[in-house]
């Protein structure tokens, strides 16, 4: 089994097989507040956002520590808008077995990259589904919750395959998170 070596400030740590490089996280990244996505195209690198929505940011670490992300679709991924994944049922309309949490909006702007929980029309039913915006999208500043932004790794954000086949009544053909981790445990 191959092992890879990342580097989190001086911290040296290594990783699942699946990555092809070795990885840097920006000078100064708290490695307990960032998710690192593994993407078929590469890594994504998250700085979450507690001072934004701690709720939110601890539902997400809680989730990946319990391995609750590996192999998810994503189940809604729209041009020039955004990515949805976090529905084990690849559907958009599950969860997982804990509770949702309440909305934590803030007046943080989306934009190119950034992270919120998706919801129903319930502003207090996130739960474990989110998405990354492919481009600001300003029509949902304070509806939704914002919980972090990629910081490394946009490119294969970019090449996540568009469509919504839920809607198909197939989720087999989906791009998938190979695996989601807090940076801090990666060993």
């Amino acid at each position: 089994m191959k092992r890879r070596t990342f580097l989190a400030s001086s911290m040296a740590i290594a990783a699942a097989p699946a990555f092809a490089q070795a990885i840097r996280l920006p000078a100064g990244a708290d490695p307990e507040n960032t998710l690192v996505i593994e993407l078929k195209d590469g890594p994504v690198i998250i700085r979450l956002r507690p001072d934004l929505a701690p709720k939110h940011v601890e539902r997400i670490k809680t989730l990946a520590r319990q391995g609750f992300y590996d192999g998810i679709v994503f189940h809604r991924v729209i041009e020039g808008f955004m990515a949805q994944t976090g529905d084990p049922q690849g559907t958009g309309m599950g969860g997982s077995q804990l509770p949702n949490v309440a909305a934590e909006f803030s007046r943080e702007p989306f934009v190119r990259g950034t992270l919120g929980m998706a919801r129903s029309q319930n502003p207090n039913s996130a739960n474990s589904q989110f998405f990354i915006c492919f481009a600001a999208a300003s029509f949902l500043n304070g509806q939704y919750t914002v919980f972090g932004n990629v910081i490394q790794g946009m490119e294969a954000v970019d090449k996540i395959k568009r469509g919504n086949p839920a809607a198909n009544g197939t989720v087999t053909g989906p791009d998938r998170m190979v695996r989601v981790r807090v940076a801090a445990d990666i060993r």
